[in-house]
């Protein structure tokens, strides 16, 4: 037997066909009865495809659509409707005519839970990456006096003095704001027309590769033939030709800095493995945790570090800073959920809270202090669900919002071998508990601790009281 239209359905084969579809399928009659349900719509209810049959389709689909094109003979494209608890569907439904009669209706759905719950996943990723993406102009964050007024001023010379723009080299902990300062000098030059507004700012973290032939592969690119499956590749250079050149961890790159030297001094870079030179026009910024007058050659350090950059920690700059960062990451913080759930949004810090956080102490820096910030917010606002309507909201963060057990954690991994003593351990409680029992306060308590060699925190004290408490 051919296969064709005619004996589709003869053998059965259009209700096979619609049972193995993604989409459900419904068909009414003109009085609202269900004359054909396929698989999925059958599942979808929880019900089977013979019980449905004959039963009107609002006692399986309450508010179906199919009901309003009954009612009004036009088509519903497109509508999203809620159904049973959290399930929901995208539903097409058309009216069914006959030499002008009106003889029922079809409808056409699919489940949108999935999709919605991509939606919320990707506002949520949306969300994280304003709030922890590094900023274009670091003077958005701090004004460019303080402990940083140096910095900002030797940072605009890179590209900024008559003779021309220079490399450069930028040190400090992790955390204190190494790529913010490079991308400001990016945006300097582009601002003064040293490099052209569309040029690229190429950034690459050097450690982030299990060997520095990798890293190397990856700078200078690579020619087929070059090591077992390699491919021709164009390198980092090349691609930030014309732009900056952002090595991050520069130290890392090893028996490499001798193709970087000669780079610079050439203007010229060879893939790994080609015989051929390719000419490049880049600004290199080299970064690192490490002091590299001491890891760098010679050389290569004379090149790069005509000016060297120390971004201090944040607990070697001055107090207007770090309120300074502790406002931004605030406003930060509102803008970002203005932008993913388009809701005015208002974050309020108790004089307590604001305190604490102020005067704690951030072995990472300035992400550290950043991190904190947000996981506070996080604690003391709402649940999307809780705020579905509303427009504008504000919320209030209190010390009992703010991690100080993960501030503690950190502390201690950092301060290990510390002669004082910044773990809460029995002895300390003990103290604690009799200081306590004579009335002082987490601030008169942490004053105390230190005659009995230990260098404990306020906060950390009042976290620990709280906790004793509960």
């Amino acid at each position: 037997m051919k296969l064709n239209r005619e004996n589709l359905y003869k053998l059965g084969l259009y209700e096979e066909i619609l049972n193995r579809c993604n989409e459900g399928v419904n068909v009414i009659d003109n009085k609202g009865i269900l004359i054909f349900v396929n698989q999925v719509s059958a599942d979808y209810c929880d019900s089977t495809i013979d019980e449905m049959i004959g039963m009107p389709i609002e006692k399986f689909y309450p508010n179906a659509m199919l009901s309003y094109v009954l009612k009004n003979k036009n088509e519903r494209l497109n509508e999203k409707i809620h159904y049973i608890g959290k399930k929901r569907y995208m539903c097409n439904s058309f009216p069914i005519y006959s030499d002008n009669e009106f003889l029922g209706a079809f409808s056409i759905f699919r489940d949108v839970q999935e999709i919605d719950d991509l939606n919320r996943k990707v506002k949520y990723l949306e969300l994280q990456i304003n709030l922890n993406k590094p900023e274009d102009n670091m003077s958005a964050v701090v004004d460019f006096g303080g402990t940083l007024n140096t910095v900002f001023n030797k940072a605009k010379k890179t590209v900024g003095s008559l003779g021309g723009p220079r490399h450069s080299i930028i040190t400090g902990e992790s955390g204190t704001g190494k790529t913010m300062l490079a991308n400001l000098i990016y945006n300097y030059a582009k601002k003064i027309g040293v490099i052209n507004k569309n040029a690229p700012f190429i950034e690459i973290n050097c450690a982030q590769f299990t060997n520095p032939d990798i890293a190397a592969m990856e700078i200078f690119g690579s020619v087929e033939g070059a090591y077992t499956g390699s491919k021709l590749k164009k390198g980092l250079f090349e691609q930030a030709n014309g732009g900056i050149l952002f090595l991050d961890e520069a130290h890392t790159l090893e028996n490499y800095q001798n193709m970087l030297l000669k780079a610079i001094e050439s203007g010229k870079i060879r893939r790994i493995g080609d015989t051929k030179e390719t000419s490049i026009n880049v600004i290199i910024i080299a970064a690192s945790t490490r002091n590299l007058h001491e890891v760098l050659l010679p050389e290569l350090y004379q090149r790069l570090g005509q000016y060297e950059m120390y971004l201090p920690s944040l607990q070697e700059r001055c107090f207007r800073e770090k309120e300074q960062l502790f406002q931004y990451f605030i406003k930060k913080y509102e803008s970002a959920v203005r932008m993913s759930h388009n809701i005015e949004y208002h974050v309020e810090f108790t004089d307590k809270a604001k305190q604490a956080l102020l005067d704690a102490v951030y072995p990472r820096n300035v992400r550290q202090f950043r991190d904190i910030i947000n996981f506070s917010i996080d604690s003391s606002s709402p649940l999307i669900e809780d705020v579905k309507g509303k427009k504008e909201i504000t919320t209030v963060v209190d010390v009992e919002d703010i991690p100080f057990e993960i501030m503690e954690r950190t502390d201690e991994a950092e301060s290990e071998g510390s002669q004082r003593k910044s773990k809460i351990d029995e002895k300390a409680s003990l103290i604690i508990d009799n200081l306590i029992e004579e009335g002082l306060g987490p601030r008169k308590i942490s004053s105390e601790l230190k005659s009995y060699g230990y260098d404990i925190e306020y906060y950390k004290v009042a976290y620990y009281l709280k906790n004793r408490v509960q």
